[in-house]
């Protein structure tokens, strides 16, 4: 019986790096799912229920902690690992972000594609679930 791939749900305000993290993610055979700004990944997260969320944290029309907080209010989606993907790159916001808020890892922007890719192997790794299998 194959393995399922891990979906990854991207939420994010610039089409260039949505596309950059698919590429990445999907060459690592992860499934990932593009979602333009915080209304629409939010929703995306609802609706598919991904093992894992990259996060943009300023966007628009709902910031990333406003969709992280939702999240992790609601019971469906509460238990879904977040790793922030930001700009922000403050010491400050990083604590903020890893041991106040307590989001699974924090990303600064420009990162490089090994590094992308390690956080999210070692998350699954943390949790106990394997690499994705080749198809």
């Amino acid at each position: 019986m194959p393995i399922q791939r891990k979906r990854v749900v991207c939420i994010e305000d610039e089409q260039e790096i949505i596309d950059l993290v698919t590429h990445i993610l999907s060459r690592a055979h992860y499934e990932v799912i593009g979602a333009m700004g915080g209304q629409v990944g939010l929703e995306t997260v609802l609706r598919t229920k991904p093992d894992l969320v990259l996060l943009d944290l300023m966007m628009a029309d709902m910031d990333g902690w406003e969709v992280y907080q939702k999240m992790k209010a609601d019971d469906a989606t509460r238990h879904i690992p977040v790793i922030v993907v930001t700009a922000k790159a403050l010491s400050i916001d990083r604590v903020l972000g890893l041991h106040v808020a307590r989001v699974d890892d924090y990303i600064t922007k420009p990162f490089g594609p090994q590094q992308l890719l390690d956080s999210v192997d070692k998350l699954f790794a943390k949790t106990g679930e394997i690499h994705p299998a080749e198809p």
